[in-house]
């Protein structure tokens, strides 16, 4: 199946995403209309210390109306390479820098209406330095062991898709072969 973009017109330009109304032709000749987030992308680093507990980040996500609990996240500048926007994102978040990013692969959080494509990584061999958060950004560090983790995800106190894929993508590097 396919839809092929026959126009569209940008109804919002933001800082950090566009909004595109097209129209679009499917497989058959039926034509629709489609309303599209445009977004740069974005990357999670599931950071793990010596100790194995996943370094998070806790913030108040304003879309969400809450404080949330989730993997050191953020969006790509143009041109940049997801690899690096993640060691970046967790040494500002964090204060950390990783002597090994090995990636998680990419999700695509909400296909149907948005372009966004999250690239995950996993971090390990940390160090410590300061954090430099962006403006208007308040964070607080937790180190979280697994097993904790795992428990957070199933009772539904952790529930940010990128930090659930990055957690389950990261299964056996965890040591969590038979997660709860």
């Amino acid at each position: 199946m396919t839809e092929t973009k026959l126009s569209g017109r940008r109804v919002f330009s933001g800082r950090v995403f566009d909004v595109e109304v097209d129209q679009i032709e499917m497989d058959g000749g039926r034509r629709a209309e489609r309303e599209v987030v445009r977004h740069p992308g974005g990357v999670g680093v599931l950071a793990v210390d010596e100790a194995g507990r996943a370094v998070m980040v806790r913030q108040y996500r304003y879309g969400a109306g809450r404080e949330m609990l989730e993997i050191p996240a953020g969006r790509l500048e143009p041109g940049e390479d997801p690899r690096q926007a993640a060691l970046r994102e967790l040494r500002e978040e964090t204060g950390a820098r990783a002597g090994v990013c090995v990636s998680l692969g990419e999700i695509i959080p909400t296909g149907a209406y948005c372009s966004e494509r999250i690239y995950l990584y996993l971090a390990r061999d940390l160090t410590w330095g300061g954090t430099d958060p962006d403006d208007g950004e308040i964070v607080e560090i937790e180190r979280v062991p697994p097993d904790r983790l795992w428990a957070d995800i199933r009772a539904g106190r952790i529930d940010d898709a990128k930090t659930i894929a990055a957690v389950c993508r990261a299964l056996g590097e965890l040591e969590l072969s038979a997660a709860p």
